[in-house]
Formats: C-alpha cells, sequence, structure tokens
C-alpha cells in the first residue's frame, strides 16, 4: 500500500506524521468552508443584508440533510484503514468498491429529494419572510449538486485512509478558485444574488469531483476505484454501516439541535440572522482545526488498533487531543481580538455587527472545549466502538440545547443567553466522552490483546 503520497502509521515517531497528516485536512477544511464563505463574503459586499441572510440560513439545514450521509465517510476511513493494519489488499478493494456505490447512491437521492424539499424545511425553521424566497433558491440550486459533493468527500475518505491528505487539498484549491470567481461573475457582474452564487458553488464542487475521481482512477495501488467493478460487498457494508451510521446520526442529530437554535435566532430578526451567520464562518473555520486531528485520530488509531499496537493508540489520542485544543485556542482568540476586521469581512451594517460579536465573544471564544468529545470519539469509533460516543454526545449535547431553546421565552432570554448553551453542553459532552474512551479502551485493548 506504499506510495509517495501515503503515510506510515505503525512506525516510527507520530508527532511529525500526524501533523503531515492533520495540516494538508485543516487546509481542506477551511477551502471547504470557503465555498460557502466566498457566497456570504461576495453577497454581503454586492446585495442587501437579508441576502447574506439568506445564504447563512442554509447552513444548518444543508447540515441537517447531508451529515448522515457524510458519517459513513468516517466508516469508510475506518474500515480501509482497519484493512492496511492487517495488510488484506484484498479487503482494501472490496471496500473501495461498496465506498464508490454508496458515494453515487447517497449523492442522487439527495439530489433528487433536496429541491422538493427545500422551502419546506425553511419554513419549519422560521426563517424570516424577507429572506424565504431568496433562501429556498439558493438551497434548491444547492442541492442538485449533491453527487458531486458525495464523489468529492467519499474520495477523500478513501485517500485519507491511506495518509494521503495532500491530493485532496490542491484539488479543492481548483475547486475554491472556481467558486470564487464564478462568484463574482454571476454576482457582482451579472448581478444574479444568490442564486448564482449557489451556481458558482455547484460548479466549483463539480470540479473537485471530476479531478478526485480522476487521482482514485489512475491510482496504482490497492485503493484504486475501476468503475467497471463497483459493487456493493456485504461484509464491508456493513462494517462501513456499523462505524459510520451512528456518526452519521450524531451529526444528524447534532444539525438539528442546531437548527432548533437558528430557528430560535431567526425569531430575533433578520439582523440577528445576518450578525449569527457571519459570526459562525469562524466557528466552521476553527472546528476544522479540530476536524482534522479527529481525522488524524480515526486513522492512526484505526491501523494501529487492527496492528495490535496499543501503546501507539494511547500515544495517537493524547497528542491530538493536546495539538487540536491548542491550535483551536489560539485561533479562537485571535478571531475574537480581531472581531472589528473579521466581521468587517462581512458585513457593515451596524444592525448586524452587534450580534455577530455576541456569538464571537461567546461561542467561538470557547469552541477549543469541543476539541475533548471529538476527539474522544474518533478514538473509540476507530476501535469499532461507534455508538457509545453518538449516545453520550446526543445527550449531552443536542437535548440539553433543545430543552434550553425551549425555555428561552420562559426565562425572558435574550440572544446572548441563547448562545450560553454552546461553551456549557461542550464541557458537559467532553467529561463523558473522554471518561467514556478510558473505560472502553481498557476493554477494547484486552478483547484485542
Amino acid at each position: 500500500m506504499k506510495s509517495n503520497n501515503t503515510i506510515d502509521m505503525l512506525n516510527g515517531p507520530l508527532l511529525g506524521p500526524i501533523i503531515k497528516f492533520a495540516l494538508p485536512l485543516i487546509a481542506t477544511g477551511f477551502l471547504q468552508q470557503s465555498f460557502n464563505s466566498a457566497d456570504a463574503l461576495v453577497v454581503g459586499r454586492y446585495c442587501p443584508s437579508s441576502a447574506l441572510a439568506a445564504v447563512g440560513s442554509n447552513g444548518p439545514v444543508v447540515n441537517l440533510i447531508v451529515t448522515l450521509f457524510m458519517g459513513l465517510g468516517v466508516g469508510v476511513n475506518v474500515v480501509i484503514a482497519s484493512y492496511i493494519g492487517r495488510r488484506d489488499d484484498a479487503g482494501v478493494r472490496k471496500a473501495v468498491a461498496t465506498t464508490g456505490i454508496i458515494a453515487l447512491a447517497c449523492g442522487f437521492i439527495l439530489m433528487l429529494i433536496g429541491p422538493f424539499a427545500s422551502r419546506y424545511l425553511l419554513e419549519v425553521l422560521g426563517t424570516p419572510e424577507d429572506v424565504l424566497d431568496s433562501a429556498a433558491t439558493y438551497l434548491k440550486i444547492f442541492f442538485l449538486g449533491m453527487p458531486f459533493l458525495m464523489v468529492y468527500n467519499f474520495g477523500a475518505a478513501i485517500l485519507r485512509s491511506v495518509g494521503d491528505t495532500a491530493r485532496p487539498f490542491f484539488i479543492l484549491i481548483a475547486g475554491c478558485a472556481t467558486n470564487i470567481l464564478l462568484d463574482l461573475y454571476f454576482v457582482a457582474y451579472l448581478n444574479m444574488g444568490v442564486a448564482g452564487a449557489a451556481i458558482g458553488t455547484i460548479i466549483g464542487i463539480g470540479v473537485n469531483a471530476a479531478l478526485i475521481s480522476l487521482i482514485l482512477i489512475r491510482e496504482k495501488t490497492a485503493i484504486r476505484v475501476v468503475p467497471a467493478k463497483l459493487k456493493l460487498y456485504g461484509r464491508e457494508l456493513r462494517n462501513i454501516v456499523k462505524i459510520g451510521f451512528p456518526a452519521g446520526l450524531q451529526g444528524l442529530v447534532f444539525s438539528l439541535s442546531n437548527v432548533f437554535i437558528l430557528s430560535a435566532i431567526n425569531s430575533f430578526g433578520s439582523a440577528a440572522s445576518a450578525g449569527s451567520a457571519a459570526a459562525l464562518n469562524y466557528e466552521l473555520y476553527c472546528y476544522y482545526i479540530v476536524v482534522g486531528f479527529v481525522q488524524a485520530t480515526v486513522a492512526f488509531t484505526s491501523q494501529n488498533y487492527a496492528a495490535g499496537n496499543f501503546d501507539r493508540c494511547k500515544k495517537v489520542f493524547s497528542l491530538n487531543m493536546i495539538l487540536a485544543g491548542g491550535v483551536c485556542c489560539l485561533m479562537n482568540v485571535a478571531v475574537v481580538w480581531q472581531k472589528g476586521f473579521f466581521i468587517g469581512l462581512f458585513t457593515e451594517d451596524p444592525a448586524v455587527i452587534p450580534y455577530a460579536y455576541d456569538r464571537l465573544t461567546i461561542v467561538l471564544l470557547m469552541q477549543f472545549i469541543a476539541c475533548s468529545y471529538e476527539i474522544g470519539g474518533g478514538a473509540m469509533r476507530a476501535m469499532g466502538y461507534s455508538m457509545l460516543p453518538t449516545i453520550l454526545t446526543i445527550f449531552g449535547t443536542c437535548i440539553f440545547r433543545l430543552l434550553w431553546v425551549f425555555m428561552l421565552p420562559v426565562v425572558g432570554g435574550t440572544f446572548r443567553t441563547l448562545m450560553a448553551i454552546y461553551p456549557i453542553t461542550w464541557v458537559i459532552t467532553g467529561v463523558s466522552v473522554v471518561s467514556a474512551y478510558i473505560v472502553v479502551r481498557k476493554k477494547a485493548f484486552k478483547i484485542v490483546g
């Protein structure tokens, strides 16, 4: 399975390879978020603030639909990495063939269902009336690009399993550049508004899908995709779903709780919606730092656990927890410190800015706490225990957030009160997941040993 693009996760020092693995993933996440951020930047500059709110209102909705399927990418990563740890090339080929079918099926399902459900979902969320039409237009167009998005994300999951995080990053550069240029052309030059931003986005994602498909088809190792040989293998499908479905379910419920929070945010008006959308961009950017080290935790732990390298599994967990928490905290502080500059990139509306500042100082500043349950959950999934972190995260984060939203009118809550639920639930979930990881690790090592 060795090539110039892979990382040896089973031998030698860990710090350097983990950083080498995580940095392109973090950069990839930044670029991936730039698809939506580019839309928000261009729309915010060349359209009314209501158009910015329309673009921002779609983020949680897209996550709600897509996250369940994206969780399967975690299953792909774990299954392929485990086969690599056992040096089973035949298993790798079967997992790759199964992944190709999953990607195409999920993409077309979302493409067919999404446009019809878009307006209904936005109405359920209580999207402000003055942005509803624009938000629905953006979402309907975006869903047409779902096959492209699935092909890219599942393809990237295949490459991550062998430690190749660099090529997905360079592919995303091409897609992001395409998106930005088309946003400027469609929105600033042709005055197409949010529709132009959405069209630019799906064309950029299409570029990503085409390039990653080409790479995988031309690959020389066992992860090569052979279109004529794509098929579902029962064992590999079951293992991918066993690991990936709970991860997707967690993301789905997590997104659902954020959808309810979005509904509460919308109740404060379009200025609050626009301010929250602007600040949310930086939460997503910083969160991709965490995601990079979570993916490193999953890949390194999967291979070493399958190979019986238990001491390395412990070191992988500790190093990724320190790196994720430290780097995320530094980024959080930097953005809040220069909040005037960063929010000014999106809007200069005096009615919007206070809401953006509130979200930055209450939510973003404490975001590094989320590393605890994300890294802990990733490590457990890599060892085959995927449902436990899902249950703990749903109860520790999602249920408490829903209760908070429902209680808000009773206590006469403000926008700041609403935002306070984020750090509170991060602490609760982090303590429970890390504690569970320590218990599960002891059990898992004894069983395999």
